[in-house]
């Protein structure tokens, strides 16, 4: 392999997975009262970016197949054809399959989440590994269809739109796995569908570019920007509120 090839390799990953990295960190050390261990938040953190990836792709398969669509149509041909079929796939089928192969990764940490804020910050460690592979499909692509110019955009875009977006959904989801284990209700269900709605919301805003021409695109995307990092925000503002709350009830 020449060494070209591994400097690009390097390149490609870094830029992929040191922004997923760095909010991993950073929502990690949001909480200052009983950390989440580290071991669980790269446990998530790869559950998201491997497992979770592969499940997704199965499954959005299966849903596409249900649909009686051609099964390599899925999200990315948005970028050629902007039909309404394409457009279900990535504002319904991508987010509801996303979101469930995601947190699906806290349940095999369940004995460890003691705490509410638990399921908030390991939901974002599984989301913000799936991004992080995400990224670096959307970025290769970029780099070799498009060249360096638009690499370069989509990684300054992506790293800070779609990686808060898919690690603020997954915290939302997560904390209803920890609200559901710790008070012994089933309350996955509400926060899995709110997580979802976010998610179909962004991709739709982020595909609005693509029907429309004018000022339309630039302005939703400025909205889909904010929307990522207020939801971001929003979840880091909920772990340290629960994080100085001590009348909740543990799980014993």
């Amino acid at each position: 392999m020449s060494q070209e090839i591994i400097i690009l390799i390097v390149v490609l990953l870094a830029a992929a997975f040191i922004p997923s990295l760095i909010y991993m960190v950073w929502i990690r050390n949001t909480e200052k009262f009983g950390k989440v261990s580290w071991r669980n938040m790269f446990k998530m953190f790869i559950w998201g970016a491997i497992i979770a990836v592969i499940m997704a792709v199965l499954l959005s398969l299966i849903f596409i197949h249900v649909l009686s669509m051609d099964a390599l149509q899925r999200e990315y041909a948005i970028l050629q054809d902007p039909t309404i079929m394409s457009l279900i796939i990535v504002c319904v089928v991508a987010p509801i399959v996303e979101e469930f192969t995601k947190v699906l990764g806290l349940y095999t940490v369940k004995d460890s989440i003691v705490e509410l804020e638990d399921g908030l910050i390991l939901g974002a460690g599984s989301g913000l590994g799936f991004a992080a592979t995400e990224n670096l499909l959307y970025e290769s692509n970029a780099l070799f269809v498009h060249g360096v110019q638009a690499f370069i955009i989509v990684v300054v875009l992506r790293s800070i739109a779609s990686t808060l977006l898919h690690g603020s959904a997954s915290a939302v989801a997560g904390y209803g796995v920890s609200k559901g284990i710790l008070n012994r209700t089933f309350s996955v269900v509400p926060y899995y569908l709110v997580a979802v709605l976010m998610h179909g919301s962004f991709n739709y805003l982020a595909s609005v570019g693509l029907l429309y021409d004018g000022n339309i695109p630039i302005l939703a995307l400025i909205v889909a920007i904010v929307f990522s990092v207020i939801s971001f925000k929003l979840v880091r503002g909920k772990i340290v509120e629960l994080d100085n709350d001590f009348t909740y009830r543990w799980r014993n």
